[in-house]
């Protein structure tokens, strides 16, 4: 979970909020730096249908930056269905098994479970299905942008960013598209808009969900962005209303908590740009600013 706040109701004091958004920090650095974490990522490799021999030779379909001269092959069906074979002697691990060849369940089918992973040395591989398009996400923990990361900066925590917004339902739900860094289009379901007050303006916000039953996602800009912060969208998680989606409420939107994607610091992921309905005519001066390091 993401956001801590257990209603909109609540009305922390000043040095709560701001002790609260200190801690919010402390966990996304762990997560952000975790051995798999975003920083982690040395590659996105499409792939092709048929067999994509996969391996750090040069002689390999795909040449990844980390492993063996010779992993294994990725074989993609043409019904969407992906199979992973690994060369002898590779050193393979596929979940935790050393086996020699398993059916690879893409991060879009996976569930809760999630994908299937390769892992080899310190690196790994999972599938990802972006659109309909498969490729091979890859990690290893000794990445350079792990290894040598600069750290995060912030504006200063201000209370005052921390907004009670009215919650508006939609019935039905609208749709709403999303581009990605990669160029693909995302429909998303939403379920209303978050409507809030600053300097004398009003401003709505359409977060969607990632999964059922989770927080409201929003992907934002302002006219911090491209400046200040990170161009593309920053992300935001609010806890549900306590009212319910379909009725009427609160929501809270801590901007003190709103912070980079993972392509603000590396050039292989999918990130989602912020929509123009999200796009906010103030600049927010709170949560991150645009990684030192950036892509």
């Amino acid at each position: 979970m993401h956001a801590t706040d257990a209603s909109a109701s609540d009305q922390p004091s000043a040095q709560e909020v701001v002790k609260q958004a200190e801690q919010w920090r402390a966990d996304r650095l762990k997560r952000l730096t975790a051995p798999d974490g975003w920083l982690s990522l040395i590659g996105l490799e499409w792939l092709h249908e048929g067999a994509n021999r996969v391996g750090s030779a040069a002689d390999n379909d795909i040449v990844l930056k980390a492993g063996p001269d010779h992993l294994g092959t990725v074989t993609l069906a043409t019904d969407g269905a992906l199979h992973f074979t690994a060369a002898p002697g590779s050193g393979a691990v596929i979940d935790g098994k050393s086996v020699s060849d398993a059916a690879l369940v893409d991060d879009m089918h996976a569930g809760k479970a999630g994908p299937t992973t390769v892992h080899f040395g310190t690196a790994s591989f999972y599938a990802i299905d972006r659109d309909g398009r498969k490729g091979l996400r890859v990690k290893d923990s000794q990445a350079d942008t792990r290894l040598h990361f600069h750290g995060i900066d912030y504006f200063p925590i201000d209370p005052s960013w921390r907004i009670v917004a009215q919650w508006v339902p939609f019935q039905p739900m609208h749709t709403l598209e999303i581009g990605t860094e990669i160029g693909t289009i995302d429909k998303v379901q939403v379920p209303g808009k978050a409507v809030f007050h600053r300097d004398g303006k009003t401003f709505e916000l359409l977060p969607y969900q990632e999964e059922p039953g989770g927080e409201l996602f929003f992907v934002i800009a302002d006219r911090t962005s491209g400046k200040e912060t990170y161009g593309a969208a920053r992300f935001l998680y609010a806890a549900l209303p306590a009212s319910g989606l379909s009725r009427p409420g609160s929501v809270v939107l801590d901007f003190n908590r709103a912070y980079n994607p993972p392509c603000a610091f590396t050039p292989y992921a999918t990130c989602p740009l912020a929509p123009p309905e999200n796009r906010l005519g103030i600049a927010v001066t709170a949560g991150e600013k645009k990684y030192a390091d950036g892509h």
